[in-house]
């Protein structure tokens, strides 16, 4: 007998906006949180699973982007993208306080405020891609125009 999923923020937003999307669970490590780990768990390509990474800029404050797996963050471009001079990654402590989810569990969609969101320009090359459904051990799979739109978000060069 399957265990039942249990809709989280994420999923519950993209209900309401009647966007199509897959819940699709996965064994978590609690050792090894890595976007690389969970795309090699759901045998997906790394470059598809994107992780979620929330910054502070000096300006604007608080912000979200979206990269993919196997990709490194450039800060700067990061910055630009959010009208900031400068920005930081939010500290691991900070990031339930902020969004309302965990390390591991981050989802671009249902944060306990929306933030201005940026997701890799590459995103829109996939039919599909992979984030965070808002807890560790489960993704949502969208199409990433409906991924921009729920998110609000914006396509830019991130890495």
């Amino acid at each position: 007998m399957k265990n039942k999923i249990h809709k989280t923020n994420a999923a519950r937003l993209l209900d309401e906006l009647a966007v199509s999307y897959e819940l699709i669970p996965y064994e978590v490590d609690e050792e090894n949180l890595s976007a690389l780990h969970v795309a090699q768990t759901l045998g997906q390509n790394v470059e598809q699973v994107y992780k979620t990474l929330v910054l502070r800029g000096d300006k604007t404050g608080f912000f979200v982007c979206v990269i993919p797996g196997g990709a490194e963050l450039d800060m700067k471009a990061a910055a630009r993208a959010s009208g900031n001079k400068s920005c930081e990654m939010l500290h691991v402590k900070e990031l339930m306080p902020v969004t309302g989810y965990v390390r591991g569990g981050c989802s671009p969609l249902g944060m306990k405020k929306h933030f201005p969101t940026f997701v890799h320009e590459d995103a829109v090359l996939w039919d599909y891609i992979y984030v965070s459904a808002g807890q560790r051990g489960l993704q949502i799979k969208i199409a990433p125009a409906d991924l921009l739109k729920a998110a609000q978000a914006q396509d830019v060069k991130l890495c």
